[in-house]
């Protein structure tokens, strides 16, 4: 049953029906029934697209009407706006980007992050600025709810993942300094711009309708960001630690450290390593891949970096299987990479000793 209700600020903390225009009614469940998110019409991009989706995703904002009109009116009519307008102001729901004077970020408006995140928000990195941590809370295991550290890490995260990229193409900051080797024409932001009518198109759509299958899209992707970063990445973190703590019992060193499996470890193992003064600096890891199949991985220098801080013996790259074994005089050999990033052996012992081997080449 529907339930008329004018809002008061004494009763919910919101704004008056003066200041709305228009009253408001609620589902038995005591959500909204008729909130409107405002957005630009047209063209749509990355950016508008997510802002719309997350908004969505909160309990606030799951039934909400999208209203696309660059009409004032009907815009302040809305009860949140995001990418038009010209006004961004966080307690009155307003998120533009496009104004001469918006120079915001991350770091900015949240400078208890520290300052890393310098890269001008659009209006997704906006909406995400402020609701992110909701967003993340509400898809963790209802069992298993983050603790506040955890939801920190989660969020920082997600924003460096995949929000931070929907707010640099849409602002046009360029990866590099210099002119891109390659380009990359298969991003999100891309395959959402492709939705859009072409030019020369004579078919006619409706944007409305194409406009939901953008946020189909996008939520996809959105929701898998953060399901792998709580559920498969995050519960990484303890393992590196683990192997971290224990690397003086690998090799005397302290420069070889071992995982039981293989998982994602490399962001976590640099942030770690900085947090916990590791020194000197770790060089190899290795790792069980399969039965039978022992890996030996040189650390990079950073975590998507293709340097190493020490490839492997620059004799055994490129060579496999006996050849390398007669040539490293470590039996199991199984191959190693033509750059010295990763080999393997069918032991654990021989891959240790292909570490050790190649932290004590001198050549």
């Amino acid at each position: 049953m529907l339930i008329k209700y004018f809002c008061r600020i004494s009763s919910f903390g919101c704004r008056t029906s003066q200041q709305i225009g228009i009253s408001r009614y609620f589902h038995s469940s005591g959500t909204l029934a008729n909130m409107k998110i405002g957005t630009h019409d047209g063209v749509f991009h990355c950016d508008d697209v997510l802002a719309c989706y997350m908004l969505k995703r909160l309990p606030e904002y799951k039934d909400a009407k999208i209203v696309r009109t660059r009409n004032p009116e009907l815009l302040n009519a809305c009860d949140v706006v995001v990418d038009v307008g010209a006004v961004f102001n966080h307690d009155k729901k307003r998120y533009d980007h496009h104004q001469r004077e918006f120079n915001e970020s991350l770091s900015s408006l949240r400078p208890e992050l520290g300052d890393k995140y310098k890269i001008k928000l659009s209006s997704a990195g906006l909406v995400y600025t402020y609701y992110g941590e909701k967003l993340i809370q509400q898809l963790a295991p209802k069992e298993a709810p983050l603790n506040d550290d955890d939801l920190k890490i989660i969020f920082r995260k997600v924003y460096e993942n995949f929000i931070e990229e929907i707010d640099a193409i849409d602002n046009g900051v360029p990866m590099t300094e210099e002119e891109p080797r390659y380009k990359i024409c298969t991003h999100l932001s891309a395959r959402v711009g492709r939705l859009n009518p072409e030019w020369n198109s004579k078919q006619e759509v409706n944007l409305d309708d194409i406009f939901q299958q953008a946020m189909k899209l996008v939520g996809e992707e959105f929701l898998y960001s953060v399901n792998y970063l709580i559920n498969v990445w995050l519960p990484a973190r303890d393992f590196v630690k683990n192997s971290i703590e224990k690397r003086f019992e690998i090799h005397k060193s302290g420069e070889i450290m071992e995982f039981e499996e293989r998982f994602p470890w490399k962001e976590h193992f640099f942030e770690l390593e900085a947090e916990m003064a590791i020194e000197p600096k770790i060089k190899y890891v290795i790792f069980n891949d399969k039965p039978n199949s022992w890996r030996v991985q040189a650390v990079p220098e950073y975590a998507s970096s293709f340097i190493t801080r020490k490839p492997l013996h620059p004799k055994w790259w490129g060579v496999r299987d006996e050849m390398l074994s007669d040539v490293s005089g470590i039996p199991g050999c199984v191959f190693c990479h033509s750059t010295g990033f990763i080999g393997g052996n069918t032991s654990r012992e021989g891959a240790l000793k292909m570490a050790v081997a190649s932290l004590e080449a001198t050549d």
